[in-house]
């Protein structure tokens, strides 16, 4: 499959998140927006390497594992982001009772 298709569902994909991230006023729908510009930035990564694998042929075999570690480890990196910020809005959210994001310009005083 040529790689341009991936670089579209990666567009569209990190367009949604931008968009839901910038609409959204309901932290969970925030964060998720911000996870899923992450599996964006991971596709197109993983589809970029294979594109690199294909081109260098023999010469180079683990230029596809190479990204697809890196990938790894950011998943890592979002796995640990979601325990930690899950962990915030549910103390927000004991403390004000709402996710809203307007809401939180109370926590000022």
């Amino acid at each position: 499959m040529p790689v341009y298709y991936y670089i579209f569902l990666a567009v569209a994909l990190f367009s949604i998140g931008v968009i839901g991230v910038l609409i959204r006023r309901n932290m969970i729908i925030i964060f998720m927006c911000v996870e899923l510009m992450l599996n964006a930035a991971n596709l197109l990564l993983v589809a970029f390497s294979k594109m690199h694998q294909q081109v260098l042929g023999d010469i180079k075999p683990t230029a596809a594992s190479d990204a697809q570690v890196f990938v790894f480890f950011i998943m890592v990196v979002a796995a640990a982001e979601v325990t930690v910020g899950l962990a915030i809005i549910v103390m927000l959210y004991r403390n004000t009772h709402s996710v809203d994001v307007n809401f939180l310009n109370r926590l000022k005083n």
